[in-house]
Protein backbone atom coordinates (compact mmCIF):
# COMPACT_ATOMS: atom_id res chain seq x y z
CA UNK A 1 0.00 0.00 0.00
CA UNK A 2 2.09 3.11 -1.35
CA UNK A 3 -0.90 5.52 -0.52
CA UNK A 4 -1.28 7.03 2.83
CA UNK A 5 -4.47 6.23 4.25
CA UNK A 6 -5.88 8.02 6.87
CA UNK A 7 -9.42 8.37 8.15
CA UNK A 8 -11.17 11.53 10.18
CA UNK A 9 -11.31 8.97 13.21
CA UNK A 10 -7.40 8.01 13.34
CA UNK A 11 -5.97 10.70 15.56
CA UNK A 12 -8.52 10.20 18.69
CA UNK A 13 -7.99 6.62 18.29
CA UNK A 14 -4.09 6.81 18.60
CA UNK A 15 -4.82 9.35 21.56
CA UNK A 16 -6.88 6.37 22.63
CA UNK A 17 -3.74 4.07 21.93
CA UNK A 18 -1.77 6.37 23.47
CA UNK A 19 -3.27 6.15 26.70
CA UNK A 20 -4.09 2.89 26.73
CA UNK A 21 -0.13 2.41 26.49
CA UNK A 22 0.69 4.85 29.60
CA UNK A 23 -2.12 2.51 31.50
CA UNK A 24 -0.27 -0.44 30.52
CA UNK A 25 2.93 1.18 31.53
CA UNK A 26 1.57 1.71 35.27
CA UNK A 27 0.34 -1.35 35.20
CA UNK A 28 3.61 -3.18 34.60
CA UNK A 29 4.66 -1.04 37.71
CA UNK A 30 2.07 -2.52 40.20
CA UNK A 31 3.54 -6.01 39.34
CA UNK A 32 7.42 -4.43 40.23
CA UNK A 33 5.46 -2.77 43.13
CA UNK A 34 3.71 -6.37 44.40
CA UNK A 35 0.21 -5.33 44.24
CA UNK A 36 -2.14 -7.90 44.55
CA UNK A 37 -3.73 -9.88 41.41
CA UNK A 38 -7.23 -8.48 41.83
CA UNK A 39 -5.71 -5.20 41.44
CA UNK A 40 -3.67 -6.20 38.74
CA UNK A 41 -6.47 -8.43 36.71
CA UNK A 42 -8.82 -5.09 36.90
CA UNK A 43 -6.40 -3.08 35.79
CA UNK A 44 -5.31 -5.01 32.82
CA UNK A 45 -9.40 -5.37 32.10
CA UNK A 46 -9.63 -1.63 31.45
CA UNK A 47 -6.49 -1.67 29.39
CA UNK A 48 -7.80 -4.72 27.49
CA UNK A 49 -11.04 -3.11 26.75
CA UNK A 50 -9.48 0.57 25.97
CA UNK A 51 -7.50 -1.53 23.27
CA UNK A 52 -10.78 -3.31 22.05
CA UNK A 53 -12.71 -0.10 21.63
CA UNK A 54 -10.01 1.54 19.53
CA UNK A 55 -10.15 -1.27 17.29
CA UNK A 56 -13.46 -1.52 17.00
CA UNK A 57 -13.95 2.45 16.17
CA UNK A 58 -11.02 1.75 13.86
CA UNK A 59 -13.14 -1.09 11.83
CA UNK A 60 -16.32 0.82 11.99
CA UNK A 61 -15.38 3.77 10.87
CA UNK A 62 -13.54 1.80 7.87
CA UNK A 63 -16.90 -0.08 7.32
CA UNK A 64 -18.67 3.26 7.13
CA UNK A 65 -15.70 5.16 5.04
CA UNK A 66 -16.18 2.45 2.71
CA UNK A 67 -19.72 2.57 2.03
CA UNK A 68 -19.63 5.96 1.67
CA UNK A 69 -17.54 5.75 -1.46
CA UNK A 70 -18.66 3.02 -3.00
CA UNK A 71 -22.56 4.52 -2.72
CA UNK A 72 -21.50 7.96 -3.56
CA UNK A 73 -19.70 6.65 -6.33
CA UNK A 74 -23.12 5.71 -8.15
CA UNK A 75 -22.64 2.24 -7.69
CA UNK A 76 -22.76 -0.78 -5.96
CA UNK A 77 -19.96 -1.76 -4.10
CA UNK A 78 -17.32 -3.80 -5.85
CA UNK A 79 -15.65 -7.01 -5.36
CA UNK A 80 -12.66 -5.58 -4.13
CA UNK A 81 -14.48 -3.48 -1.94
CA UNK A 82 -16.77 -6.54 -0.43
CA UNK A 83 -13.67 -8.22 -0.19
CA UNK A 84 -12.39 -6.09 2.09
CA UNK A 85 -15.26 -5.69 3.87
CA UNK A 86 -15.28 -9.64 4.51
CA UNK A 87 -11.49 -9.35 5.56
CA UNK A 88 -12.10 -6.51 8.12
CA UNK A 89 -14.60 -8.11 9.82
CA UNK A 90 -12.90 -10.87 10.56
CA UNK A 91 -11.24 -8.79 14.04
CA UNK A 92 -14.94 -7.06 15.25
Amino acid sequence: MSEKHLHESHPNIVKRLKRAEGHLRRVIEMFDEGRPCVDLAQQLHAVEKAISEAKRTLIHDHIDHCLDAATNGGGAPTKATLAEFKSISRYL
